[in-house]
C-alpha cells in the first residue's frame, strides 16, 4: 500500500469471485468515520512474507472491525470475496427494509 495511505474504500463486489474488487484509495488525512455500509480494507505486509488485511465495516455509530486475514499470499482476492460481497448485500437488505418501515410508519400516521 502506498505512503500516505489508509487503505481502499470498497464500492461494490462483482459477483464472480475472480473479477477485480473496484475500489478506491483513502488517505490517512481522511480520518472522518466511514459512511454506514462502506467497507476500508487495510493490508500490510506480514513477517513470513505474506500480508495481513484487516476490513473496516462503517455502521451508524462507529466503525467495527469486520475480519481480519492474517498472512495471506498471493491474489488474496478470492479470500476476501465471500465476506465482502455478503456484507455489503446484508447492508443494502437491511438499508431496504429500514426504509420500508419508515415508510409504513408515515402512511400509518396520515
Amino acid at each position: 500500500m502506498p505512503l500516505g495511505v489508509r487503505g481502499v474504500l470498497v464500492r461494490s463486489v462483482p459477483q464472480c469471485a475472480i473479477k477485480p474488487i473496484p475500489t478506491t484509495w483513502v488517505s490517512v488525512r481522511d480520518s472522518d468515520p466511514l459512511r454506514p455500509g462502506s467497507v476500508l480494507l487495510h493490508w500490510e505486509p506480514a513477517p513470513s512474507g505474506g500480508m495481513n488485511v484487516v476490513a473496516r465495516l462503517g455502521l451508524a455509530s462507529a466503525d467495527v472491525t469486520l475480519a481480519t486475514w492474517p498472512d495471506l499470499h498471493g491474489d488474496w482476492t478470492r479470500v476476501v470475496h465471500p465476506t465482502l460481497m455478503e456484507t455489503i448485500g446484508l447492508h443494502a437488505a437491511l438499508s431496504v427494509a429500514i426504509n420500508a418501515l419508515h415508510l409504513s410508519n408515515r402512511l400509518a400516521d396520515v
